[in-house]
C-alpha cells in the first residue's frame, strides 16, 4: 500500500479512469484501491477499497458520497494549514 501512495504523490493519474479522469482505481494485489483526484487542492484522497465482488458496490457508495468527501478533504487541508 505505502508503494500505491507513493506512486499516486507522483503521478496521481496513473489508476484506471472511473467514467470520469478524476476518479480511478489501483489494483493492489486482488482488491482495488479507489481514489478521487482533485487538482484544485493538489490531492489525492484515497475513498475506498473492495475485492471484485464487490466492486461496483463499491464504485457506488462513493459516488454518493463525492460531496461528502471533497468536504473532509478541504477540512483536513485547512485544519494542516492552522497548525
Amino acid at each position: 500500500m505505502e508503494k500505491i501512495k507513493d506512486e499516486l504523490v507522483k503521478t496521481p493519474y496513473s489508476g484506471k479512469p472511473l467514467g470520469v479522469n478524476w476518479f480511478r482505481e489501483k489494483r493492489y494485489e486482488n482488491y482495488r484501491i479507489y481514489y478521487l483526484v482533485y487538482e484544485n487542492l493538489q490531492s489525492v484522497f484515497m475513498a475506498g477499497i473492495s475485492n471484485k465482488k464487490d466492486q461496483q458496490k463499491t464504485i457506488n457508495t462513493i459516488r454518493l458520497l463525492l460531496d461528502f468527501f471533497k468536504q473532509e478533504l478541504e477540512n483536513l487541508i485547512k485544519k494542516d494549514k492552522s497548525t
